[in-house]
């Protein structure tokens, strides 16, 4: 039987935050949901849910979207994981990074939270932080601009003609990370644009 993985993109609820750069890591998710054509249902972890496969025959993904806002993402995370009997080895956080510049990805397994709050209430509801994170990065506001205000705001537009690729590459690289292993999919993400 194919391994069951859990694969969370974290955000803020609500049509106020959709397109704020907190929310990358649920436009992670639509991408993966729309190569797939399955949509996100209600799910009583108190998350929206879409259940798919890498492909036919292949790992089986639970995509999750936490309703609640993004710092104390940990409680439908922690739900979800329970209800699908996935452990932290086989989750997938997706979020944001404001130490990560624009348009780059890092990956890697455990470790802190950097500051960033959702990650730091996930790993204290599962209980460990060793599940694998999908850094998106947004980079750091310009000026003396509060990075709180920072990631709740909107991408600017010339962020915004390269985020449908952005976002494409971070869906690509949970997929290899599910098909090839994290060490694999970080000497293809990590590795500069040509």
């Amino acid at each position: 039987m194919a391994e069951t993985w859990l694969v969370i993109g974290l955000g803020n609820p609500g049509p106020r935050y959709e397109a704020t750069r907190h929310n990358v890591g649920q436009m992670v998710l639509d991408e993966l949901a729309a190569r797939r054509s399955v949509a996100f249902r209600a799910h009583k972890a108190g998350a929206r849910v879409a259940e798919t496969w890498l492909r036919p025959g292949a790992a089986k993904l639970i995509l999750g979207k936490p309703n609640s806002f993004m710092n104390v993402s940990g409680g439908p995370v922690a739900g979800l994981a329970r209800f699908y009997g996935v452990d932290p080895g086989r989750t997938i956080v997706v979020h944001d990074e404001l130490d990560i510049p624009f348009d780059t990805l890092k990956l890697k397994t455990g470790g802190g939270h950097g500051g960033h709050n959702g990650v730091r209430d996930v790993a204290k509801a599962l209980g460990s932080p060793d599940f694998v994170r999908v850094r998106v990065g947004i980079g750091r506001p310009p000026g003396r601009q509060d990075p709180a205000d920072w990631v709740l705001d909107p991408f600017a537009a010339a962020e915004r003609a390269n985020l449908p690729l952005h976002i494409s590459e971070a869906a690509d690289a949970v997929e290899d990370i599910v098909d090839a292993g994290l060490v694999a999919a970080q000497q293809k993400h990590h590795a500069p644009r040509p």
